[in-house]
C-alpha cells in the first residue's frame, strides 16, 4: 500500500523505523521531487528555514523537475514526520522519497 493510498499507516510505519534504527536526535536526509518552479523550491526551503538544514538542489537533465536533498539534526520521529506532513500539505504535486 502506497503512502498515497494509506498516508497515516506509512508514517506510523516510518515512525517505527525510525525508532528502530536511529538514535536520537540525529541527522535526517529529507529527498524530494517537485516541477521546476522556484516558487516550490522556495517554499520547501522555507519549511526547512531556521532549523540549520543543508539544501542542495539538483536540475533534472531535460529541466522539468528538481530534486531538492536536505540534511537537518532533528529531535526525534515524529519531528521527522511532521515536516514531511507539512511539505505534503503545503506543496502541490511533491514527491517525497
Amino acid at each position: 500500500m502506497s503512502k498515497e493510498q494509506n498516508p497515516e499507516a506509512f508514517y506510523t510505519k516510518l515512525k517505527s523505523q525510525l525508532q528502530d534504527t536511529t538514535l536520537w536526535p540525529a541527522e535526517y536526509l529529507y529527498k524530494f521531487i517537485i516541477k521546476s518552479e522556484l516558487n516550490k523550491i522556495a517554499e520547501i526551503e522555507a519549511i526547512f528555514n531556521h532549523l540549520g538544514a543543508v539544501i542542495k538542489t539538483k536540475e533534472s537533465s531535460n529541466g522539468k523537475y528538481t530534486s531538492v536533498s536536505i540534511n537537518v539534526r532533528m529531535k526525534n520521529p515524529d519531528q521527522v514526520i511532521e515536516k514531511y506532513k507539512e511539505v505534503a500539505k503545503k506543496i502541490e504535486g511533491v514527491i517525497s522519497l
